[in-house]
C-alpha cells in the first residue's frame, strides 16, 4: 500500500469497504472478516479494527494493525494512532507522533494544536496557529486554544484585523475557505460571550451579513442560552431564514410550552405562507406530541401549494405511514397525477411504493412498479428492491439488483450483509467500475476530483 492509494480510497469510497459497511459487518459478529481485510489494505477496516482492539486492552495488537498504514506517511493513519495514544493516557507519545505533520498546516496542524493545548501546551499551540489565522478552520481552533492559553484578548485583536470595513460576504461561496468577515465576527462573539460580555457578543452578531450557517443561527443560539427570550422573539420576527423561529420553538418545547411553540410556527402569516421549512418543523413538533393528524394536515397544505415538490411529498407520505393512513397519502398522489394528465414519472411514482405496500401488500406495490414505463430501469431497481427487502424477500431483492450491476452495488452489498453473506458483500464492494465505452473523446479518469 502507499499513501496515494489510501488517499484515493478514503476520498472516493470506491473499490473498498466504506466505513458504514465495516460497522455493519462488525455488528453482525464477523470480526474475522474485518481483521482479514485490515491486513490487506482496507483502510476503514484497519481503523475500525484497531479501535476495537484498543477498547479491549489489546494495545500492541491495535498498533500492529495500524503500523503498515502509518509507515506510508499518510496523515489520517497517523492521526488515528495518535488518538489511540491519547485515549490510553500516553499523550506525550501522541504529541511526538503528530508533531512532524503539523508543519504541513491544514487538518494536521489543527489536530496537533488542539492535542497540544489539551495537555499543557496551549501557549505553544496558539503560536503555531497564529500564522494560519486566515484559514477559518485554523482560526476556529485558535479561538478555542486561546481560552486555555489565557489569550482571549490577543485572539480578539487578531480577529479584528480580519474584519474589513468595506466588505461583507453576500453568499456562502464568497471568500470560501478563508476567514471571511462574518466568520471572524462569529468567532469574536464567542470570545466575548465566554468573557461574560454578552451584550457585546450580541452587538457583534447583529453586524453580520450572513446570519445562518448549516441551518443554525449563532445569535439565536446565544440568546436562547442566556434566556433572553424577548430579544429572541424580536429577532425571530425579522429573521428571513426561520432559524431564529426554530430555536425559539425549541426552547418553548423544552420548557413544556408545546402550545406556545405551535403558535409560534402558526404565526399570523401561517405555516404555508411562512414556507415549507417552517411547516416541516411544525409537522415534526406535532408528530412528536401525538398530534399526527394535525401534522399530516400541515404537510398536505404545503403539498397543495407546491405540487410535485418531492421532499414535501416524501415527508407527507412518511407521516401518513406513521399514522397508519397510507390511503391518505395515495389519495394526494392520485390527485397530483390526475392534475398532470395521468403522467407520473418515476421520481414521484416511487413515493407510492411503501404506501401501496402498507395498504394493499408488497405484491400490489411490486405489480404497479413493474407496470410503470421506467420500472425496469436501474434507478427503479433500488426502490423495488427495498420493497422486497422490507417484505422479508431479500434474496429476491439481490437477484433484481444483480441484473443491473454495477448500478446499486452498495445497496446489493448491504443486503448481502443483512443475510450474513459478508464475503459476497466484500467481493462486490472491492470491484472497480469499468471504464465507459462509446464515443467519449475526453480524458477518462477514476481519480478525484470528479
Amino acid at each position: 500500500m502507499d499513501a496515494a492509494d489510501l488517499d484515493r480510497q478514503a476520498r472516493t469510497l470506491s473499490g473498498c469497504i466504506p466505513p458504514e459497511f465495516v460497522m455493519q459487518i462488525l455488528e453482525r459478529g464477523h470480526e474475522h472478516e474485518v481483521a482479514l481485510q485490515a491486513g490487506q489494505g482496507e483502510w476503514f477496516c484497519a481503523r475500525a479494527w484497531a479501535r476495537v482492539l484498543g477498547e479491549r486492552g489489546q494495545r500492541d495488537e491495535a498498533l500492529a494493525v495500524l503500523a503498515p498504514y502509518v509507515a506510508t506517511g499518510w496523515w489520517p493513519a497517523t492521526r488515528v494512532q495518535a488518538e489511540l495514544f491519547e485515549s490510553w493516557g500516553r499523550a506525550s507519545e501522541a504529541i511526538a507522533l503528530a508533531r512532524p505533520y503539523a508543519a504541513a498546516g491544514g487538518q494536521a496542524l489543527e489536530f496537533f494544536a488542539r492535542l497540544l493545548a489539551r495537555h499543557g501546551g496551549a501557549a505553544e499551540a496558539y503560536q503555531l496557529l497564529r500564522p494560519g489565522v486566515e484559514d477559518w478552520v485554523l482560526a476556529t481552533a485558535l479561538v478555542d486554544v486561546a481560552e486555555l492559553a489565557g489569550l482571549d484578548e490577543e485572539a480578539a485583536r487578531l480577529l479584528f484585523g480580519h474584519i474589513p470595513a468595506d466588505h461583507r460576504c453576500d453568499s456562502p461561496w464568497c471568500c470560501r475557505g478563508v476567514l471571511d468577515a462574518d466568520a471572524a465576527l462569529g468567532l469574536l462573539a464567542r470570545i466575548r460571550e465566554r468573557q461574560g460580555r454578552t451584550d457585546e457578543a450580541i452587538a457583534v452578531l447583529h453586524t453580520r451579513h450572513i446570519t445562518s450557517v448549516n441551518g443554525r443561527d449563532q445569535l439565536a443560539d446565544l440568546l436562547a442560552r442566556h434566556g433572553r427570550l424577548d430579544e429572541l422573539r424580536e429577532y425571530a420576527a425579522t429573521d428571513v431564514h426561520g432559524h431564529a423561529t426554530q430555536r425559539l420553538a425549541e426552547v418553548l418545547e423544552e420548557r413544556g410550552d408545546v402550545e406556545g411553540a405551535v403558535a409560534l410556527y402558526r404565526r399570523a402569516d401561517g405555516a404555508v405562507a411562512g414556507g415549507p421549512n417552517a411547516a416541516y418543523d411544525l409537522a415534526q413538533l406535532l408528530a412528536r406530541h401525538g398530534r399526527g393528524g394535525e401534522a399530516v394536515a400541515v404537510m398536505r397544505a404545503q403539498a397543495d401549494v407546491r405540487p410535485g415538490d418531492d421532499w414535501i411529498l416524501h415527508t407527507l407520505a412518511g407521516l401518513c405511514l406513521d399514522q397508519g393512513r397510507p390511503q391518505d397519502g395515495l389519495a394526494h398522489l392520485d390527485a397530483l397525477k390526475a392534475a398532470r394528465g395521468g403522467e407520473e414519472e418515476w421520481d414521484l411514482f416511487w413515493i407510492r411504493l411503501p404506501l401501496i405496500a402498507a395498504s394493499s401488500g408488497p405484491d400490489a406495490a411490486l405489480q404497479q412498479a413493474s407496470a410503470h414505463p421506467e420500472g425496469d430501469s436501474a434507478y427503479a431497481a433500488e426502490h423495488i428492491a427495498r420493497v422486497l427487502h422490507d417484505a422479508g424477500r431479500t434474496e429476491e431483492a439481490i437477484g433484481l439488483l444483480d441484473r443491473h450491476l454495477p448500478a446499486n452495488r452498495s445497496d446489493m452489498a448491504g443486503y448481502f450483509i443483512s443475510l450474513y453473506m459478508t464475503d459476497h458483500a466484500v467481493e462486490l464492494l472491492q470491484q472497480h467500475d469499468p471504464r465507459p465505452t462509446g464515443q467519449w473523446s475526453g480524458t477518462w479518469s477514476s481519480e478525484p476530483p470528479f
